[in-house]
């Protein structure tokens, strides 16, 4: 899955999830069999956006395991570059840190 469904994935669930808020929202005042369709609309609700986030999920989980193995492989190929960006990335930290 790319950047844009991942994207889409999420603004799908907060779609669903504001719909099934105003079904809880409209179900507090429901009685008998509304109020058990209304139940049903909610959980399926529910049921959709947690699907539509665990996709989300599985996305963002491959594109850290994409960014570390693009990573690992490059401090393989390039140790002294690695070592000195992480020196600085160091000294600018302990600078920042030491102004407090």
């Amino acid at each position: 899955m790319s950047e844009k469904t991942a994207s889409k994935l999420l603004d799908q669930s907060q779609e669903i999830l504001q719909k099934t808020e105003a079904l809880i929202t409209e179900a507090a005042s429901a009685t008998g069999k509304e109020a058990e369709a209304l139940q049903e609309r909610i959980l399926k609700g529910l049921r959709e956006a947690r699907s539509r986030l665990t996709d989300a999920e599985e996305v963002a989980l491959e594109k850290a395991r994409h960014a570390a193995r693009a990573t690992d492989e490059y401090v393989h190929e390039h140790p002294w570059k690695a070592i000195g960006v992480g020196a600085a990335l160091g000294v600018v930290v302990g600078l920042l840190i030491a102004r407090r």
